[in-house]
Parts: structure tokens; C-alpha cells; sequence
């Protein structure tokens, strides 16, 4: 399974209308989650689709960044393990801060 990193996503949608639009653009779609704010439970406009098989990735990266979901241009790429990404430097930088 293949885990791919899905930003610039409109606030106002939900997960069955992003499902929706990657089945419209003939990408089979194993599960779909909105990264929401944990105290408003508004969306943060990015989210993470897993696909199935794997060796689509690419494919689907080529087809899909760049094209507009509810009038806005999705950016799509390989998911990272959050250790990897902004998340982990969040981290120690608020870790030396204080």
C-alpha cells in the first residue's frame, strides 16, 4: 500500500468528495483522511490518500498534482513518516525554545 501526501485542499470539502474526484480521475482509492484542527475540528487543507497497488504512485503524482479539486490545485506527493518531514523539526525546534 502506497501512501500519498494530498495538499491545498478546500476547507469546505470532505473526504467522500476528494474519494469521489480521485475515482473520477481513475485512481482506486483504498482509504482518505482530512487532517483536522484538534480544537475546532476545522480541516487544515491537506490530507493523505492510500492507494492500492503501490506501483502507482508515480502515475498518479503525474496525473493528479496540480489538478483543481473544488476550483483550487491540489499538490500531491509521496507521503513522508512524520519524523522526516516539517512535523519532527516543529518539534525540536519548539523542544529548544523553551
Amino acid at each position: 500500500m502506497a501512501r500519498l501526501f494530498v495538499g491545498n485542499i478546500p476547507f469546505q470539502s470532505n473526504e467522500e468528495q476528494l474519494r469521489e474526484w480521485f475515482t473520477q480521475s481513475g485512481v482506486a482509492v483504498e482509504s482518505v483522511d482530512l487532517i483536522r484542527d484538534r480544537f475546532s475540528g476545522e480541516l487544515r487543507g491537506f490530507g493523505f490518500v492510500e492507494l492500492e497497488p503501490a506501483q502507482e504512485v508515480e502515475r498518479v503524482i503525474q496525473a493528479c498534482n496540480g489538478q483543481r479539486f473544488m476550483g483550487r490545485p491540489l499538490v500531491i506527493d509521496q507521503a513522508r513518516s512524520r519524523t522526516d518531514g516539517a512535523a519532527g523539526l516543529h518539534n525540536q525546534t519548539a523542544q529548544r525554545a523553551y
